[in-house]
């Protein structure tokens, strides 16, 4: 990058080597020669970097940079309301021998480094490298949360009921207590989790997003609490969990009706104490996180069935939001089609693309089994696929999606509710794998790419016996 770089000394003849050297490296130097001016030149301008003697006529360094760090804390402040980018240059410290507790206090105030002089070119060039490296980690980092921003940020429509949750979440978020999200798949809950996380007072801290669904049981507890080195085989360090890296910010766990029973316990008490064990340690590990949980199952029926504590629901469903689905919100839709065609144009993947008007009604009159995630990948295909800037409602491909077309078929009625459907697909697919490997769970498993414990458990939970049936028996 070529830098824009302020250069403040009062000595003339080391401000004309720093000029030289700068430009020699191919970046842009601007001078000043005292207090004053260099902190009207960084009121005034944008600069990636400055150097910066302690020892100014007007105002001294100590006082720049005390300005600078105030001003600073200011423009943080108006960022967290206008998600401006923070401009406040890196600041390296020119110093004397006999400034070097000076310049350690610089440096408390925020300065990024500091130089002794005499110092050579070589030792300068080295020091600025450093700073611009961080400078471009720092532009790297601001344009990744812009990013994280935008892909979260669409808590579009007004529809009557989702304004009603929104209300609660918005309400939930300035306090530190648990939340818990219910909706089907697909219907934005991670999405208004990171909003209820940048609603909040921790939204400087960490958002981390954990699927509890994701992993089995063992890598699950890694993945929430860390472990300790030696804890397991391949455990050559010590490494830190999710909960502990989100520190003073909010842990989402979605999917929180699949965690398995012993994990439940565990969390229970990280709710209550905020104290947990890494995987293989004896020492507690303090935290201060904030939890917000999702799930599409119906958690009060797996209370009964005795795969979830009670307990822990209470202790999580201090607030409760649910997410209407989208065959309930069908006036957002033609907001949402508007959102998720903008933002292809956005991601360089397409030109602007409008919808036709009978494109427009097709996508009111379709349910939307999989919400408002299939909303996004039917518009997503369409405009890929599409030659022309004007999507039409054979462009949408409403009528390929999954199921309903054989619901309809055979039953002469709009398709079951998309996990309904998920469901019975899932069994159909399980039945039909065990039947081909002459009801071995083990080689069934193999096929379908599941662990064989895990094809148990879906077994018992969709009720297949995994035998053979009694009529197939009686005919061999």
């Amino acid at each position: 990058m070529r830098a824009k770089i302020l250069l403040v000394d009062d000595d003339r003849d080391i401000l004309l080597g720093l000029e030289n050297r700068i430009t020699w490296m191919g970046h842009e130097p601007v001078t000043a020669d005292n207090g004053k001016d260099a902190l009207r030149l960084l009121e005034q301008g944008e600069f990636d970097l400055a150097l910066l003697d302690l020892e100014l006529p007007g105002l001294s360094g100590l006082e720049v940079l005390e300005r600078v760090k105030a001003a600073s804390q200011s423009e943080r402040k108006t960022e967290k309301d206008t998600n401006a980018a923070h401009t406040a240059p890196h600041i390296i410290i020119l110093t004397a021998f006999g400034t070097i507790d000076r310049a350690v206090q610089a440096m408390q105030l925020g300065a990024f480094d500091f130089l002794t002089k005499p110092f050579s070119a070589d030792h300068l060039t080295v020091v600025i490298n450093k700073a611009l490296a961080s400078v471009v980690l720092h532009q790297q980092v601001d344009v990744l949360r812009q990013e994280i921003d935008k892909r979260y940020d669409h808590l579009v429509g007004a529809n009557a009921k989702m304004a009603t949750q929104l209300t609660i979440a918005k309400q939930a978020a300035q306090t530190d207590v648990t939340v818990v999200l219910f909706g089907e798949t697909g219907t934005g809950k991670e999405v208004v989790a990171s909003a209820i996380h940048r609603w909040s007072p921790r939204s400087s801290k960490p958002f981390i997003a954990i699927n509890c669904a994701a992993l089995p049981e063992p890598l699950l507890e890694n993945e929430l609490f860390g472990h300790e080195k030696g804890a397991f085989t391949g455990a050559v360090k010590r490494e830190p969990g999710k909960i502990e890296i989100a520190a003073g910010g909010t842990v989402f766990l979605d999917e929180i009706g699949d965690m398995p029973l012993p994990l439940q316990t565990r969390l229970l008490r990280v709710i209550q104490d905020q104290t947990f064990y890494r995987v293989g340690g004896t020492q507690p590990v303090s935290t201060h996180v904030r939890f917000i949980a999702a799930t599409n199952k119906d958690i009060r029926q797996a209370i009964k069935q005795g795969t979830f504590r009670e307990d822990l629901y209470y202790r999580l469903a201090v607030i409760t939001v649910t997410l209407p689905p989208l065959r309930e919100r069908m006036d957002d839709i033609p907001a949402l089609a508007r959102h998720f065609l903008d933002r292809v144009v956005r991601m360089g993947i397409h030109r602007s693309c409008t919808l036709s008007d009978h494109a427009a009604r097709a996508l009111q009159r379709y349910q939307w089994p999989g919400n408002i995630r299939e909303l996004e990948n039917v518009l997503m295909r369409a405009v890929i696929l599409c030659p022309e800037d004007i999507l039409e409602a054979s462009d949408l491909h409403l009528g390929d999606a999954p199921f309903s077309s054989e619901a309809e078929a055979e039953t002469g009625s709009p398709p079951l509710h998309y996990h309904e459907c998920v469901d019975a697909y899932s069994r159909k697919i399980i039945e039909e794998s065990l039947q081909r490997n002459g009801w071995n769970q083990t080689r069934a498993a193999e096929e379908l790419g599941l662990q064989r414990t895990y094809l148990t458990k879906l077994l018992r939970q969709k009720d297949i016996s995994g035998r053979q049936p009694e009529e197939d028996s009686s005919e061999l």
